[in-house]
C-alpha cells in the first residue's frame, strides 16, 4: 500500500502523537509498503522552529524510508486558545492543498488527532483522491480542552461538537487507542463496527532497561539522591503545581524532583520553584528521544500526573509505557486506566490525582527500598513485552488498513 499519514506532529518534535506516527510509519515502511506523511514544521511546543528548518509552505525529507512532506503552520506555543487555534487551522489548510496535489496516489489516507482539524484535512484529501479516510483518534476534542478550561463559549462548543460528529460520520474507519474512546463513541451513536482499537504501545528497540549513567546526577550534582523524574509536556493536563507541593514537604529527604521537557506551565513552576526556594527541583530542557531511556535508567521513579477530571479517566498517558519498558517503577498520580493497568501490572505505586501529601507518602514508599522498586520496575518490563509491543500493534493496524483498502468506497 501507499499509505498518506497526516499528523501535525512529528520528529524532532517530542511528544506521544509524534512518538506513535513515527513509529508506526516505520515499521509499515519495514514491511514493504510505501508511507508518506504530511506534517507541520517541527516547532511544538514552544512555538519555535527547530534548528535545521524553515517555515516553508513545502519542506521534504526522507527519514528511516519514511517520506516526509513538511508544510508551513502559523507558529505559536503551545499555550493561548486563539493562537493555538490559529496554529491549527493553519495546518489544516496547508496540508489538505499539498497533501492532494504533492503526493500522488495513495491507497488510503489517515489522519490523527489530537486536534481533529488534521482529521478535516485527512477528510479533504481523502474525497479528492477518492480514497479511505481513517480517522485516528487519540484525544477527544473538543472535550479535552472544555476539560482543561481552555474553551468556555457555549456556541463555539456546540459548533465543535457537530464538526467533531461529521468527522466519525464521515470516516470510512475509526481507530482508538483506549477503550473510552470506544465506548463514548458508540454512546454517541457511531456504530461499534466502524471502530477499531489499537492502543498505544512501545519500541522495545529504544525502550529498554540501562544501568545508571549519571547524566542527571553529574549534572545537578545528585550522586547519593534518590530521584523522582517527570519526563514530557509541561501542561494545563498534568497538575505539576501539586508536584511541586510534594516536593516542598520533603525537602529535608534526599530526594530531588527533575522535570524534563517543555509546556505551557513550565515557566509559572519555575516561578513557584525560586518563590518557594525548592533547593530539590530542577528543570531541564527538552532532550532527544533518543536520550529518554538513559533519562529514566538515571531515575529511581518516574512520575506520570494528571488532573483530576473525569475526562482523564480514560487516558493513559504513552510515557507510562515506555518507563515500564525502561525497568523503572512508575508513580502514579492520576485516576482510571491509567490505575486498572499499573495495578494489573504490578508496576509503580498509585497515588491518586492532585494529591501533594498522598504523593509524597507514596515517594516515601519507595525511597531507601531499592529491592522493592527493582521489583516494581521487572514487573513493568515484563508486563509491557507481553501486551504493549507497538509493532505487534502496527501489524493490527495494517491489517485494518489493508482490509479498507480492499472494500469500495462510497
Amino acid at each position: 500500500m501507499h499509505i498518506l499519514f497526516i499528523s501535525q506532529y512529528f520528529p524532532p518534535e517530542m511528544g506521544a502523537p509524534a512518538a506513535r506516527a513515527y513509529e508506526l510509519s516505520r515499521y509499515w515502511v519495514r514491511r514493504g509498503h510505501r508511507v508518506t506523511v504530511v506534517t507541520g514544521a517541527p516547532n511544538h511546543p514552544t512555538g519555535v522552529l527547530y534548528e535545521g528548518y524553515r517555515n516553508r509552505f513545502v519542506q521534504r525529507e526522507r527519514i528511516d524510508g519514511i517520506d516526509v512532506i513538511r508544510v508551513y503552520v502559523y507558529l505559536a506555543p503551545n499555550k493561548g486558545f486563539f493562537k493555538r487555534i490559529l496554529n491549527y487551522l493553519s495546518f489544516m489548510a496547508t496540508s489538505s492543498v499539498v497533501a492532494s496535489c504533492s503526493t500522488g496516489r495513495c491507497d488510503v489516507v489517515l489522519a490523527t488527532s489530537p486536534q481533529f482539524f488534521t482529521a478535516v484535512s485527512g477528510y479533504i484529501v481523502s474525497k479528492m483522491k477518492g480514497r479511505p479516510f481513517i480517522f485516528e483518534v487519540r484525544d477527544l476534542w473538543p472535550k479535552s480542552i472544555v476539560a482543561l478550561g481552555a474553551l468556555k463559549n457555549p456556541w463555539l462548543i456546540r459548533w465543535l461538537e457537530k464538526v467533531e460528529l461529521f468527522l466519525y460520520r464521515h470516516a470510512t474507519h475509526i481507530v482508538g487507542t483506549v477503550d473510552g474512546i470506544k465506548a463514548d463513541l458508540v454512546k454517541r451513536g457511531i456504530e461499534e463496527e466502524k471502530i477499531s482499537l489499537i492502543p498505544n504501545g512501545v519500541d522495545l528497540e529504544l525502550f529498554r532497561p540501562y544501568n545508571k549513567g549519571g547524566i542527571l546526577r553529574h549534572r545537578y550534582g545528585l550522586m547519593d539522591w534518590f530521584i523522582v523524574s517527570y519526563i514530557g509536556t509541561h501542561g494545563l493536563a498534568h497538575a505539576l503545581d501539586k508536584v511541586l507541593l510534594a516536593a516542598e514537604t520533603l525537602k529535608q529527604e534526599r530526594i530531588a524532583f527533575v522535570f524534563i521537557g517543555e509546556g505551557a506551565e513550565k515557566g509559572r513552576l519555575v516561578r513557584m520553584k525560586q518563590e518557594r526556594g525548592l533547593n530539590n527541583v530542577f528543570f531541564m530542557e527538552r532532550q532527544p528521544r533518543e536520550r529518554i531511556p538513559l533519562l529514566i535508567a538515571d531515575s529511581d521513579v518516574c512520575l506520570v500526573s494528571l488532573r483530576k477530571d473525569k475526562f482523564f479517566f480514560y487516558a493513559l498517558p504513552s510515557k507510562m509505557l515506555e518507563i515500564m519498558a525502561c525497568g523503572r517503577p512508575v508513580i502514579l498520580s492520576a485516576n482510571g486506566e491509567s490505575r486498572a493497568l499499573l495495578e494489573k501490572a504490578d508496576a509503580g505505586v498509585w497515588v491518586g490525582a492532585e494529591d501533594p501529601g498522598l504523593l509524597a507518602d507514596g515517594i516515601l514508599k519507595l525511597y531507601g527500598n531499592p529491592d522493592f522498586c527493582k521489583r516494581l520496575g521487572d514487573n513493568g518490563r515484563r508486563f509491557v513485552q507481553t501486551h504493549f509491543d507497538r509493532q505487534t500493534f502496527a501489524f493490527a493496524y495494517e491489517e485494518v488498513l489493508e482490509h479498507e483498502v480492499k472494500r469500495p468506497v462510497c
